[in-house]
């Protein structure tokens, strides 16, 4: 279906009458996509292999007509719960390195959601514009690789995964936390069996994965592929890696001043989940204000463990052999 394009040069009223033509199609489009069970909202809509919810469509497809992206400019991509804001705080710290001390820094007195746009929730109307951010401008997204605008296609990719069951227990919890207030709590058995069929916000998880791992191969110079598990286990390296791809390298005299320690202790979970602004801030994605408490439960790796069953593990792990046989991605622990 196409969607209305305006010209660069539209007139105000003129402008507003194609954004009002622009959000009919995207209703006429929404009540020909297939329809399944939604975690927040009552229904998610499969766009393109996708399950999302229609607000996210509909940004989507703006972000394809109107968003330019700048060759400098750095994308942070991942699936629900797979360590974004973690991520989010550790990216926007090696870019703001020498903007900030670490007794001064941003991070103390705003949350990592903060930082820097989501633009699946951000970019909700033509009008937005990133232009006045200096470069390397940094972006959020949970949108697979498959749905990403051709424009991105110059830019820089880090994309973080996880455990898949891991996120499911995170969203699990994440989305109940926010879920419309008419809804009943969701139960994590339908929670399992939703997520298994792969009906879960920006899923199926697993070709939302292998979207970004694919592309990591293909262009390993502009998609840097991260594992949650590796980044928690040695952070110092992982951060070293996300710099030099950043291209913000740690100097020799950053290191041997413990620059890189610093700056994992800052934005450990630890530290950020103490913090005033993660107990009590809150955060508005237009789409859903949350609480910054709300994106710092546990950051543990298994923690799983006290939630799925013997047979729910089984099935999890059984699904991810089958979808990624042959892509020689391997993701968290049968144990």
């Amino acid at each position: 279906m196409s969607i209305s394009k305006p010209l660069p040069t539209t007139p105000k009223s003129k402008r507003d009458a194609l954004f009002e033509k622009f959000c009919k199609e995207h209703k006429e489009l929404i009540k020909t996509l297939p329809i399944g069970n939604g975690w927040r909202v009552q229904h998610l809509y499969n766009y393109n292999g996708f399950w999302l919810d229609p607000l996210y469509i509909k940004s989507n497809l703006l972000l394809h007509t109107y968003f330019r992206s700048q060759s400098s400019d750095i994308f942070l991509a991942s699936f629900m719960k797979s360590g974004t804001t973690w991520l989010k705080a550790l990216m926007f710290s090696i870019i703001n390195r020498h903007r900030y001390t670490i007794s001064d820094h941003y991070l103390l007195q705003h949350g990592p959601q903060s930082t820097f746009p989501h633009i699946d929730s951000e970019f909700d109307r033509p009008t937005i514009d990133f232009s006045h951010f200096p470069p390397p401008r940094l972006f959020a997204t949970h949108f697979s690789q498959t749905l990403l605008p051709p424009s991105m296609t110059s830019c820089k990719l880090v994309y973080v995964c996880r455990d898949p069951k891991d996120v499911l227990i995170s969203k699990w919890h994440f989305m109940n936390q926010i879920r419309l207030k008419d809804r009943p709590p969701l139960s994590l058995d339908e929670a399992f069996e939703l997520f298994c069929q792969g009906v879960s916000d920006f899923g199926p998880f697993w070709e939302h994965v292998l979207s970004y791992w694919r592309a990591s191969l293909d262009s390993p110079d502009k998609v840097l592929f991260l594992k949650y598990e590796e980044v928690k286990k040695q952070p110092e390296v992982e951060l070293r890696k996300l710099a030099a791809f950043m291209g913000q390298s740690f100097t020799t005299e950053e290191n041997e001043n413990g620059v890189v320690e610093e700056i994992v202790k800052l934005c450990s979970f630890e530290n950020l989940s103490n913090l005033e602004v993660n107990k009590n801030g809150v955060n508005d994605f237009k789409v859903v204000e949350v609480e910054n408490r709300l994106f710092f439960r546990k950051g543990e790796i298994g923690d799983w463990k006290n939630y799925l069953s013997e047979e729910m593990k089984e099935r999890i792990d059984k699904i991810t052999d089958e979808k990624f046989k042959g892509s020689g991605l391997i993701l968290g622990a049968k144990v």
